[in-house]
């Protein structure tokens, strides 16, 4: 059963087997029964979805086991990383509800430790300086079928390994010249044990220590090692790493440190988008969209920039559950879980998104009606709001049709609809420009019918959403639908590109909004009556309003048809 928006960040319910591994752990007293997890981001991008996936759960084990969580930068890449990332994935985390209580590391933190350990590896004769270009590590690897071949200078003796290293952290050897290897088994089937790198030499500036250090760590060498440092008991995992699992246990055991119980789970993707932060980084670079935080992407910042709301997100990753297998995961389930806590949530407010122009005719003139409208249905409590109803009014084109078909109910000359919260009214007239486009509809209002209902009991069949001509906002909607018209934009080994959606935004620059509006701010939740969930974009401005679509309304998916209507 699906899991409500109501989810707490980390929370799930039933006992997935990584959940199921902490428990017999802790049952038999391995490492006192302590929990310790970790997040582990690499400060070359902005954090997406599936981030937030790991994040979160490792966040809800730690919490579910009176345990400590820990967010770690795995920044040992300088020529890739930024403190803008840095920054941008503690506010992404932080927005989720992850709290690390101060708990906040960088694999930077430890150089001096991890070189220290490389020394001693180099002298147990477990690592040694290699001279092998890239294009040479590469041959001489070997492939799944055939072993690797040793390296030339595999058998140099410690002594003269150790000074090799000490004159690459100096910096006295040029970029790619040298590299420092573990010295394990080229024969071995798993590839990542065939005497992987452990040091290689960059000319780069790191964001924290500067031109301090001419050689950096592998993420192989550097992740399990900053682990071990800080304690982690359960180091969470997607299953790509599963393969380097032997790797990180034969560094642990080398080193006679403390050992993390490393434990792989599948990851999934999305239907019509991409989640590999080197496509998202492609999107951003080319220009496709707007930046890290473009609405129509699956990075945190796009989806809080959108509108999405955390409790959503967790709700959803909740409900995805824990499993071995890699799978595509339809859009729509992630917006049934958006919609259903917005429903809960969201004001509803009145917007005219493609203005057509209607005219009481017998409506007083100069008067301002100040009708009473429900905040929300879903809940009481949140009251309600006035809003003005004058003698102009904007309605939304589509609601008219000059010659309708037989199932069209709304409005058509000489046929009455209600004004939601207001009056009926009836079309009179139809006024066109020169090039007989409809510009204007004049009406006849009944008084009678005031808040919606006809004391002789007469029914309409259509409920129309308005906003007062005189009063309303101007605004710019923007209509984001998916980013990629394709299900699976890489399927077949396409290039991604080539599914893009060129309809993924649609532009509205003439909205009109009820008055109340004037006060939404960016994460205020907002239902625009009969059109969807919406929400105020951070570079909105009293001055020039814009506004996002979060969400539309309709939702197929929690009736079972795992489809969009």
């Amino acid at each position: 059963m699906a899991n409500d928006a109501s989810t707490s960040p980390g929370e799930t319910r039933g006992a997935d087997f990584i959940r199921q591994i902490v428990n017999d752990d802790r049952s038999s007293g391995r490492w006192q029964g302590q929990v310790v997890t970790r997040f582990p981001p690499e400060p070359n991008g902005y954090l997406h979805l599936g981030h937030a996936y790991a994040s979160l759960l490792s966040y809800g084990i730690a919490r579910e086991n009176a345990g400590r969580f820990n967010l770690r930068f795995d920044d040992t890449n300088p020529s890739r990383e930024e403190q803008e990332y840095v920054d941008a994935i503690r506010a992404d985390l932080r927005w989720l509800g992850l709290d690390w209580e101060g708990r906040e590391f960088y694999a930077s933190d430890y150089f001096e430790q991890l070189y220290a350990w490389a020394e001693a590896l180099v002298r147990a004769g477990k690592a040694f300086v290699c001279g092998l270009t890239a294009e040479e590590l590469r041959s001489y690897r070997g492939t799944l079928t055939e072993p690797g071949r040793n390296s030339p200078d595999r058998d140099r003796s410690p002594d003269e390994n150790l000074a090799l290293l000490r004159g690459m952290r100096a910096g006295d050897h040029a970029p790619g010249s040298l590299t420092l290897r573990a010295r394990i088994d080229m024969a071995a089937p798993n590839l990542n044990l065939r005497d992987p790198v452990m040091y290689r030499i960059l000319d780069a500036t790191h964001h924290r220590t500067g031109d301090a250090w001419h050689i950096y760590p592998s993420y192989d060498w550097a992740h399990g090692q900053s682990d071990a440092i800080e304690g982690v008991t359960h180091s969470l995992c997607s299953l790509e790493f599963e393969d380097h699992r032997p790797l990180y246990d034969w560094f642990v055991e080398a080193l006679g440190i403390h050992h993390p119980r490393q434990i792989e789970f599948a990851r999934f993707n999305l239907s019509h988008a991409v989640m590999s932060k080197r496509k998202v980084r492609r999107l951003v670079d080319e220009g496709h969209v707007s930046g890290w935080d473009d609405p129509r992407m699956l990075t945190l910042a796009g989806m809080r920039r959108r509108g999405y709301t955390p409790e959503a997100i967790a709700a959803f990753c909740a409900d995805v559950g824990v499993s071995k297998r890699d799978k595509v995961i339809e859009l729509a389930r992630l917006e049934h879980f958006q919609r259903q806590h917005l429903n809960a949530i969201a004001s509803r407010r009145m917007a005219v998104l493609d203005p057509l122009r209607v005219v009481i005719t017998n409506w007083p003139s100069g008067q301002v009606d100040h009708l009473p409208a429900v905040n929300n249905p879903e809940a009481p409590e949140a009251g309600s709001r006035e809003v003005p109803f004058t003698g102009e009014l904007w309605i939304e084109r589509d609601d008219f049709m000059e010659d309708p078909p037989r199932k069209f109910f709304r409005l058509a000359p000489g046929r009455e609809v209600r004004l939601r919260y207001a009056f009926f009214i009836t079309c009179d007239e139809v006024v066109k420009d020169a090039d007989g486009r409809v510009v204007e509809l004049r009406c006849r209002y009944d008084p009678a019918t005031r808040g919606g209902d006809a004391p002789d009991g007469r029914k309409v069949k259509a409920t129309l959403h308005w906003v007062s001509a005189a009063e309303a906002l101007r605004a710019e909607v923007r209509l984001y639908d998916r980013l990629f018209v394709s299900e699976q934009p890489e399927e077949g080994g396409a290039d991604f590109l080539d599914g893009l959606n060129p309809d993924s935004l649609e532009l509205r620059p003439n909205a009109w909004l009820e008055p109340a509006l004037a006060d939404a701010r960016p994460g205020d939740p907002i239902q625009f009556e009969r059109l969807g969930y919406f929400a105020v974009d951070p570079e909105s401005r009293p001055e020039a309003l814009r506004f996002n679509r979060v969400v539309g309304l309709r939702d197929g998916w929690s009736r079972g048809k795992g489809q969009p209507d």
